[in-house]
């Protein structure tokens, strides 16, 4: 019986067959002739720095991908940024990683490009409460990849409740509008009410079926001291000036007398859309501007065969090293030379002869990621 769901196993992406065929050819033809060099292998989007940076992710993934097999592996650290050059280098007979390179790059790729938008956005906004809520765009099974790559890229958190168990983090959220809708028209605070009694979240979805101030002010004299927030999720064709409607819908709480209810906004957000409106509301929730990303176009290439750089026209041969500097330069350069004097090595040990040799903390990864895109002077062209 076949699988009910188009989902490719973990069994399957271990055991090397979730690759192009062509690889498994390449083994087949590699193996008959005899052939099996020593090899250097570079992962790299860009071969000369572009000034336009990409937010490293996926790693996780790819070290567990590599996991095991008779190879050494160097990688920037998840979180680090990079316009150009190797992200991740492997050392090794080609045959033993040949059949692996189609999910590496898939890996790396789909996460990196992911993070990157995220990275916009959290920029866009870098005081305000952010949530991601594109799960829904992709197919579940890269939810958790989604929402990983936000928590990366420094969201707050996100709303997939399988992707929360992966990760080890709550998912959280609001209610959707058909919960408003399971009750009717004219029936929003019996809606309120029970969602509150039934979660203890006080919370409420304002734009259902009426002017999200009309229905800002019924929530508050509904649940009062116990609405803490209001979510405005308007469809865009309904908007008009986003920005002077949630001036108005504080204004009205306020003058009332709810000035404890914090305003959360969601739908179709873009970077410009968070940069305008990151002073006047508590938070927002991002969707498909971070979902929807491409993936970066990462190629796996090698550069040395048996000790002798090697590469394909249009490509730098050679076993590489990548450097940040004080100024926060990316610079590219031959591993057999010495760096810039202020430059410190990105590409570091992740594998060795297939033992990993590296931890993989969020935490830890999200401020990296913060404070290198700080120094690289991420999103201020």
């Amino acid at each position: 019986m076949s699988d009910a769901f188009d989902i490719v196993s973990t069994e399957a992406i271990r055991a090397g067959r979730a690759t192009d065929v062509y690889f498994e050819r390449t083994e087949t033809t590699l193996d008959h002739a005899g052939k099996n060099p020593t090899v250097v292998a570079e992962v790299t989007a860009n071969q000369f720095p572009t000034g336009e940076f990409n937010l490293f992710a996926g790693v996780k993934d790819a070290a567990h991908l590599l996991e095991g097999l008779p190879v050494d592996v160097d990688a920037l650290s998840e979180g680090n940024l990079f316009d150009a050059g190797p992200v991740l280098q492997i050392t090794g007979k080609y045959r033993d990683f040949a059949r692996y390179e189609t999910a590496l790059l898939g890996f790396l790729s789909h996460a990196t490009g992911i993070a990157t938008k995220a990275l916009e956005a959290r920029h866009a906004a870098p005081d305000t409460t952010m949530l991601s809520f594109g799960a829904r765009h992709v197919h579940p099974s890269m939810a958790a990849v989604v929402e990983r790559s936000a928590l990366l890229a420094g969201f707050d958190g996100f709303s997939h409740a399988a992707a929360g168990d992966l990760l080890g983090r709550e998912a959280g959220g609001t209610m959707p509008h058909a919960l408003l809708m399971c009750y009717g028209r004219g029936e929003q605070e019996a809606a309120w009410r029970a969602f509150y009694e039934a979660t203890g979240q006080g919370v409420a979805l304002c734009d259902t079926y009426s002017d999200e101030v009309e229905e800002a002010l019924r929530a508050a004299a509904e649940l009062g001291e116990d609405l803490e927030s209001i979510r405005i999720d308007t469809t865009r064709s309904r908007r008009g000036d986003f920005a002077h409607i949630i001036r108005e819908v504080r204004w009205e709480l306020e003058v009332r007398g709810y000035d404890h209810v914090d305003i959360f906004v969601s739908g179709g957000l873009q970077p410009a859309d968070l940069h305008e409106l990151k002073d006047l509301v508590d938070g927002f929730g991002v969707g498909g501007y971070v979902s929807n990303a491409d993936p970066l176009d990462f190629a796996l290439d090698i550069v040395e065969v048996e000790g002798e750089p090697a590469s394909k026209r249009g490509k730098l041969s050679g076993k590489k090293q990548v450097y940040r500097t004080r100024d926060g330069g990316h610079h590219v350069g031959l591993a057999s030379r010495p760096g810039p004097t202020d430059g410190r090595p990105m590409l570091e040990p992740l594998i060795r002869e297939g033992e990993l040799v590296r931890e993989f903390d969020l935490t830890d990864a999200a401020k990296r990621a913060a404070t290198d895109a700080t120094k690289v002077g991420f999103g201020e062209n």
